[in-house]
């Protein structure tokens, strides 16, 4: 062992001596050594490893594929008011006109987004957008703009379609399956918040199928922390190929901005509203008369229950369709055509789905006893349509 450890240190003591005299007399020779090595290293780098930025962290071609399909939205509703304003007095006429004929005349405006789904013009945008206009407009990202009429809306869901009085072919957006959403993935919210022009902000998807939030009827929201802002409703959510997943709708915000947490309508949702619109130019839901509760807790140990799932019925239209089938308030709907239904909110969505006219069975939970009643299910009043 003390041999080998001699052996050891003579070796290093010669090389250390060699490196010496190396770097004295000749140190070009490590010099070229050293570039040609770290030449070959950079060489041999994978093409991953560029800088921070390049085409590869952007998501600049998703944007250009969807913003020339988002639009502006300007709506006018004409108010006229008989008798003398403040509008009338000098100190005010010079801002605002002469009135005319005893009548004055107010033309508010309105700011919203929609989306181009086809390039004959029909546009996707909410309800809530266009539900007071007299008079809509749309701008397109190129600075071209149309007058829209309405073809149908959807209070329940807060969607509406426009079409365009244009001739001209459009740019159309691309919609997503839809089913491959998933929490995590990277989404755009294209829109026109506070109206300041076209905007495009970036974000994940938070959460899927959103609901009791208390905005609309029928709820199953994305909800994401991509900023959206007043003026981004109606505008696209897209994926991180330019795809359409969802329209913008909602924010939760105690200042008016984004905090963070904004909801839209999945593309799934839309696009069936947007096929019963056009055919039909409304949309039939299904409907029994009753109203319904979600089960809690104790609501479910009073009826001798030892879980949640069921919609508990609270009460029922007389005459409706519920009423003339035998269904009571204090029964429990449990499963619907041989499906289970989990909550108030499922049950009132798998009603909703069923064709007027159809005839289903509710299986309800009563006193201790599963009952099948079989009901015809009546078309849902949608309540706000003229």
């Amino acid at each position: 062992m003390r041999r080998l450890w001699l052996v050891f240190a003579q070796a290093v003591t010669v090389s250390v001596a060699v490196l010496f005299v190396l770097t004295t007399l000749k140190p070009e020779w490590l010099e070229v050594n050293n570039v040609a090595s770290i030449i070959r290293v950079v060489e041999a780098l994978p093409a991953s490893t560029e800088r921070s930025g390049t085409k590869s962290d952007s998501y600049a071609d998703a944007a250009a594929r969807s913003m020339p399909a988002v639009v502006h939205i300007f709506t006018t509703k004409d108010i006229r008011s008989q008798g003398r304003s403040f509008r009338d007095e000098p100190l005010f006429r010079r801002f605002f006109g002469s009135p005319d004929n005893g009548e004055s005349k107010q033309t508010p405006s309105g700011l919203g987004s929609g989306v181009i789904v086809s390039p004959d013009g029909l546009i996707l945008t909410n309800n809530h957008v266009i539900e007071a206009a007299d008079e809509i407009e749309v701008a397109l990202n190129d600075g071209r703009k149309f007058r829209a009429k309405l073809v149908g809306r959807d209070p329940e869901s807060d969607l509406a379609v426009l079409k365009t009085e244009s001739a001209e072919s459009l740019p159309a957006i691309t919609f997503s399956a839809g089913e491959d959403l998933r929490v995590g993935d990277v989404v755009l919210a294209i829109g026109n918040p506070f109206g300041v022009g076209q905007t495009v902000t970036m974000g994940i998807v938070s959460a899927l199928d959103r609901s009791r939030l208390g905005i609309n009827t029928f709820e199953n929201y994305i909800q994401t922390d991509a900023a959206i802002n007043p003026g981004n409703s109606g505008g696209a959510l897209v994926d991180g190929s330019g795809n359409l997943v969802g329209i913008n709708t909602a924010i939760y915000s105690r200042s008016g901005g984004s905090l963070g947490i904004g909801f839209a309508i999945p593309v799934s949702t839309a696009r069936n509203v947007l096929e019963q619109i056009v055919s039909a130019g409304e949309v039939t839901r299904g409907w029994i008369g009753v109203e319904i509760q979600e089960l809690t807790l104790e609501l479910a140990a009073s009826f001798g229950l030892d879980n949640t799932e069921g919609a508990l019925i609270s009460g029922v239209l007389r005459d409706s369709p519920a009423d003339r089938a035998g269904i009571k308030p204090g029964d429990i709907l449990v499963r619907l055509n041989g499906t289970r239904v989990r909550s108030a909110a499922e049950m009132l969505k798998m009603v909703a789905a069923i064709t007027p006219g159809q005839e289903s069975v509710f299986m309800v939970y009563r006193g201790g006893t599963d009952l099948d009643l079989k009901v015809a299910v009546g078309r849902r009043p949608v309540p706000g349509l003229k």
